[in-house]
């Protein structure tokens, strides 16, 4: 079964979707914790350490998008798979969603067929990268072991922080990586910086490929795109 050993946590406030996206999940293999508004989505993303947290945009307690935000805050969930269940159909919110740190959407109402084919679809692409792959985006390759960077076969150098920097946004490309999540991921919790040092390295980064690889998403964060 695709669900084998997966856990995940499914936060709404209708009974009703509780229950329809729990049902087939759990059909397809995998462990659900269930959520009946945002605060309590928090405190069993806490306990349980899910692999995919789904959040309903317009719960009590704390929005989806605000658990969305205090989650992709903290280390221990950058790499946990968000996809947000909304009645909201319009662009915007969507695009708003993905810019919070989400995965993924999923309309409602919720059809089973769609929910377990995007649920196993992001399992599939974001299974977690081993730190000695190659990674390659377009014409850019990264070799976290060799710590090289090429781009059209041109080898680039970089600063430690700058290779750390881009092989982070490389490891999902398309996905928008938070002010926050970037500052702790590469410079960590003990160390004080400000945005601004995210800034320059992202400004030398484009310098250096002489590629525009990296876009910037005004008062979120960035994101690697091909």
């Amino acid at each position: 079964m695709e669900g084998k050993d997966k856990k995940v946590l499914i936060a709404d406030d209708e009974p009703d979707i509780l229950e329809i996206v729990s049902y087939n999940l759990q059909n397809e293999g995998y462990e659900t914790i269930t959520a009946k508004d945002g605060e309590e989505a928090v405190l069993k993303a806490k306990l349980f350490k899910p692999d995919l947290i789904m959040l309903d945009v317009m719960m009590p307690r704390k929005t989806g998008m605000e658990v969305c935000k205090i989650l992709r805050a903290q280390p221990a969930y950058q790499d946990t798979l968000i996809i947000f269940l909304t009645a909201l159909s319009d662009e915007i919110s969507h695009v708003k969603g993905l810019e919070y740190g989400a995965d993924d959407y999923i309309s409602k109402p919720v059809s089973p067929k769609i929910l377990v084919t995007k649920v196993n679809a992001l399992f599939r692409r974001f299974q977690k990268p081993e730190t000695s792959r190659t990674l390659q985006v377009g014409n850019i390759v990264i070799d976290p072991v060799k710590f090289l960077v090429s781009v059209n076969d041109e080898e680039i150098v970089l600063a430690k922080k700058e290779f750390e920097l881009l092989h982070l946004l490389a490891t999902k490309p398309g996905r928008v990586f938070l002010r926050n999540e970037i500052l702790s991921r590469i410079w960590g919790t003990e160390v004080i910086v400000g945005d601004r040092t995210i800034d320059v390295h992202i400004r030398k980064i484009r310098q250096k490929l002489g590629i525009d690889c990296i876009n910037t998403v005004k008062g979120v964060g960035y994101k690697m795109v091909v």
